[in-house]
């Protein structure tokens, strides 16, 4: 958007059935001139309606990989160089997609911006999850397979290796998204994960600080990690694990001291909002305002880790956009992480505001 665009923009938020005439003779420009900008605006999706009317800002827009998730379960003690027997289950998955249905779960609204295969497992992608989320704003390629993760669990239902083909996602250009700007002009919140290639990301993060559309990004494993940009301002939350915090600030975490650290060191590079998740050692977090912390989660008994990352993260974004101070927010999303541990789902199917109510008041 440039100079003009923007100052054609501000007179329309002041009154959205302001003439053209009106808003050449205020800017001192050409009603042709005008009707080229309005035609520009409306095509990226900036404005809308006879009457200029701007889009509502109301879903959060999860921006980011979905994919068939498959896990084999073992049932027993898993062994190098021989067959193991499993149980093999299929759910949906990708993070942008699971923080999306956690959301939608938590009574939000909800938009994804995807990549999917015009395949099998696409369509049923997609229509296990139209009830529940807009997916108008996702691409459907048709020469492409929709991604896939399989991840292989212990008997104890954790991960002990996970492959992903997620080539679909690094196919996409700039244009695509740009093509689909008005989602993010009508979102109150865009979700982000790192799927996406560097150049995709880094159009995100300029235009939402543009725009001032707040912006969490949500990481996805430490090889993704480094497409983000160096600077990252404007960013409301960056979530990411041990590992991933550790290669984005440089700072190898042994101690407690450590994770503090990498958090002012993330923190520098213009994010408003820090959180390292570690584990069954909970999580910990800082904020631009100079507030810190740690939380230890709850016990539960684990049946499947999958997808408990993502809850965590939609439960903190759920919290935040209820206008939750930080502290609280993580206790929320440390709670949807737990319930999350507790299903075989990716995405507990039970998840709601109030079994999410009664866990806090139990847990904290």
């Amino acid at each position: 958007m440039n100079e003009k665009e923007q100052q054609i923009l501000d007179f329309i938020k002041e009154n959205p059935y302001i003439s053209q005439s009106e808003l050449a003779e205020s800017l001192n420009i050409s009603r042709s001139t005008v009707a080229g900008y309005i035609s520009s605006l409306s095509k990226n999706g900036y404005i809308s309606g006879r009457a200029y009317i701007l889009p509502k800002q109301d879903p959060i827009l999860c921006v980011g990989a979905a994919n068939i998730d498959r896990k084999l379960h073992a049932d027993d003690r898993l062994d190098e160089g021989t067959s193991n027997p499993v149980k093999t289950e299929q759910t949906g998955g990708g993070v942008a997609r699971n923080i999306a249905e956690n959301l939608a779960r938590l009574e939000m609204s909800v938009s994804l911006l995807a990549a999917i295969g015009e395949d099998h497992e696409g369509m049923w992608l997609l229509d296990r999850l139209k009830p529940l989320v807009d997916t108008t704003p996702s691409i459907i390629i048709p020469t492409c397979r929709t991604g896939t993760y399989t991840a292989v669990l212990d008997k104890e239902g954790e991960m002990k290796i996970a492959l992903s083909d997620m080539g679909i996602n690094d196919i996409l250009d700039v244009e695509i998204i740009e093509s689909r700007w008005r989602y993010f002009t009508s979102a109150s919140m865009v979700v982000l994960d790192t799927n996406f290639p560097n150049v995709i990301l880094t159009r995100v993060i300029e235009k939402c600080k543009q725009f001032n559309t707040p912006l969490s990004i949500t990481t996805v494993s430490t090889s993704k990690i480094k497409r983000l940009p160096d600077q990252l301002l404007g960013v409301s939350f960056l979530i990411a694990n041990k590992d991933e915090a550790s290669l984005l600030s440089g700072v190898k975490l042994t101690s407690e001291g450590d994770y503090f650290k990498a958090c002012e060191m993330i923190l520098a590079k213009g994010v408003q909002r820090v959180v390292i998740t570690r584990g069954e050692n909970g999580l910990v977090f800082a904020t631009q305002d100079g507030e810190a912390g740690a939380i230890m989660p709850p016990y539960v008994h684990v049946v499947d880790v999958t997808g408990a990352g993502d809850a965590l993260a939609a439960g903190i974004i759920y919290a935040h956009q209820k206008g939750m101070h930080i502290e609280d927010a993580c206790k929320i999303g440390m709670i949807c992480a737990s319930v999350t541990l507790t299903s075989k789902e990716t995405v507990h199917p039970q998840l709601n505001p109030k079994r999410l109510q009664q866990a806090f008041k139990e847990y904290f």
